[in-house]
């Protein structure tokens, strides 16, 4: 199936705020609802952090790292995590998209089927639970580990977070993916997405050859928070990787998601409607 371009790149880009506009609505049509979920993913995820900083405050140092570079690194995660939930939510749940069959309504419809999705959705409640843990950890570390914040390193740490979204996006609609064969898809997500996060709390040199290969060129969670918070705290463990990866995560990002777009193109061109679709 051909997706057609039948608006300009402005129209596009007025529609999709439209769309946002619209979701923002719905989302506070339940107000109390919205911040207790918030509350909720906030809680839970600075239980994550308070286990860490237990385990840290036994030890001065980790192989080299102190806490405050730990919780640095950390704070990546969380922060682009927030930037992907807001903007690319729509591709995180996809899988439920095709389960519900609220997909077959796009495919009717005079817009790109990617279009659809991504303005599809904000997730505004995640956005913020993981959002503020982010800025926590960001203003308590960032200013201790000795970074200097000039107008070159605030714009590489901005379009950080914004291709890290991008790369965890992919990661996401990828898993999605297989939903165009075999319509839950949740032990797979969280096999490629959550553990590989989870591992990505620590730095990538913890671990061993194959972790760190995984981490790199498979699920590469490495280019969200590790090299990214090397070319700020140049640890001397960074000899031992090639120095272009401290700058390839836009170019990662790129690559994502062109290879994960043409795997969705392959599932949409095989897509039978689950006969779900809600009127």
């Amino acid at each position: 199936m051909k997706e057609k371009a039948l608006y300009s790149p402005l129209e596009m880009l007025v529609l999709l705020m439209k769309y946002a506009k619209l979701s923002i609505k719905s989302i506070l049509e339940y107000k109390f609802d919205r911040v207790f979920i918030t509350i909720a993913i906030f809680c839970r995820e600075m239980i994550s952090v308070v286990v860490m900083f237990l385990i840290l405050t036994r030890f001065v140092r980790i192989k080299g790292w102190e806490y405050n570079q730990m919780f640095f690194l950390y704070s990546f995660l969380f922060l682009s995590y927030s930037v992907f939930v807001l903007f690319f939510a729509g591709m995180r749940d996809f899988d439920n998209m095709i389960y519900s069959g609220e997909f077959d309504r796009f495919l009717t419809r005079p817009l790109g089927l990617m279009y659809q999705i991504i303005a599809s959705k904000i997730d505004l409640s995640a956005a913020l639970g993981h959002g503020i843990v982010g800025i926590i950890l960001f203003v308590n570390t960032a200013f201790s580990v000795g970074i200097n914040w000039n107008i070159k390193n605030i714009i590489y740490y901005i379009v950080i977070l914004l291709t890290g979204a991008v790369i965890q996006a992919s990661i996401f609609l990828f898993s999605a993916c297989f939903s165009f064969w075999t319509y839950k898809v949740d032990n797979l997500r969280n096999l490629i997405f959550f553990n590989a996060r989870r591992i990505s709390g620590y730095p990538l040199s913890f671990y061993p050859g194959i972790i760190q290969k995984l981490l790199m060129f498979v699920v590469p969670f490495a280019f969200v928070n590790f090299f990214p918070a090397q070319y700020f705290l140049r640890k001397s463990e960074m000899s031992s990787y090639w120095n272009g990866f401290l700058y390839m995560t836009p170019v990662v990002a790129v690559i994502m998601f062109l290879l994960v777009y043409a795997f969705w193109k392959k599932g949409v061109s095989r897509y039978s409607s689950t006969g779900t679709a809600m009127n």
